[in-house]
């Protein structure tokens, strides 16, 4: 089992929490920059890295997302990887009974929220490219785009040919 420690930098936290990460036995932590609002490329990697009992170690629960429906996305696609996650403030797990009581707290926000906009008419090629050049995937940049996956693999398909 590997222990994945992420913080989002926000103002001078990250040596609090880098720290106190090492502490809780991560074998790995990352720091990401919070400048880039919206987009979490490192998070986004080790969503794609983290392998099934492997555990996301976070100090708190906003490193994860801007609202309740990112956070409720990083925490669907730990749980499709068989991986778990950790947060040390205010100290709870998605494993067992409080990790239901997580989703369902989360799933309860995320269905107050504002619906994200949708784009009209074909996805632009520049849009594609630009997020592709950031190491955002096809799929998270079909999600961010509204578009479907098929049509960003088409689109990049055809800038390699």
């Amino acid at each position: 089992m590997l222990r994945i420690g992420y913080i989002k930098i926000q103002d001078d936290l990250s040596g609090d929490y880098s720290s106190r990460l090492k502490e809780e036995g991560c074998d790995v932590v990352r720091v990401e920059d919070s400048a880039a609002i919206g987009d979490a490329p490192m998070l986004e990697a080790i969503l794609e890295f983290i392998g099934s009992d492997d555990e996301l170690v976070v100090g708190a629960i906003e490193h994860l997302g801007a609202g309740p429906g990112a956070m409720l996305s990083v925490i669907d696609k730990l749980e499709a990887r068989g991986a778990s996650l950790t947060v040390l403030e205010p100290g709870f797990s998605t494993e067992g009974p409080a990790g239901e009581v997580l989703r369902a707290v989360l799933q309860a926000l995320s269905a107050s929220e504002p619906a994200s906009p949708r784009r009209r008419g074909p996805a632009r090629t520049e849009d594609i490219l630009a997020l592709h050049a950031q190491g955002i995937g096809p799929v998270e940049i079909a999600r961010r785009l509204g578009v479907s996956r098929m049509t960003v693999w088409r689109k990049l398909k055809a800038m390699v040919s």
